[in-house]
């Protein structure tokens, strides 16, 4: 029932979202909420899935249903939408890498190189295992690295501001994070590796 009642919250913002892209289709910037609020609803659609299972419910789809993968398929694509931000406003992404990491512009580009990959890795089915791990890991670690120190930091960067910006980004990100991890373990039948077709190896 959580599962569902995150889910039907989830498509609520797939829906809300999706006028705003009218006002400006060619633009980042207008995708970006849409784009978020998919990768929720994939995340709580697999895990329904995943739960239910064909053991509970001969009527339900098991996690290598033809719909688990094509929210897969969304996650990757909004993987590589990520990546493109990256790079459409790196200036703005590398202000929000950690100051005492190095190269914080080439940082913001490689991320979103890494975000890229995973999501065509996901999408294509090449590697996808790994990807969708090492993308889980990556938002994983935005929040902890990026997100949770602003609440101590003083003063707060430009772009933590106002507080309560702090925390429903962190929210966002939690939600992210998960429906990452959700994807990655919809993969564990996969390889880690290239080898073709299905494979339990743990």
């Amino acid at each position: 029932m959580s599962v569902l009642t995150v889910g039907a919250y989830q498509a609520i913002w797939v829906l809300i979202s999706a006028p705003v892209i009218l006002s400006g289709p060619l633009t980042i910037g207008a995708w970006y909420p849409i784009c978020e609020a998919v990768t929720g609803l994939v995340g709580a659609w697999i895990l329904y899935v995943m739960l239910r299972g064909p053991a509970a419910d001969s009527r339900v789809p098991s996690a290598s249903d033809r719909g688990v993968r094509v929210a897969q398929a969304l996650f990757g694509l909004a993987c590589i939408f990520y990546g493109v931000s990256h790079f459409a406003y790196a200036d703005y992404t590398a202000s929000m890498v950690p100051t005492w990491l190095p190269g914080r512009l080439g940082l913001a580009y490689l991320t979103g190189l890494a975000h890229v990959a995973a999501g065509i890795g996901i999408l294509v089915g090449v590697l996808a295992r790994l990807a969708a791990t090492l993308e889980a890991t990556m938002m994983s670690l935005f929040g902890l690295l990026v997100w949770v120190p602003t609440f101590v930091m003083q003063p707060a960067p430009k772009w933590a501001m106002p507080p309560q910006n702090r925390w429903s980004e962190l929210v966002v990100n939690l939600v992210l994070a998960a429906s990452a991890w959700i994807v990655a373990t919809s993969l564990r039948n996969r390889s880690w590796g290239f080898t073709a077709g299905s494979t339990h190896a743990e």
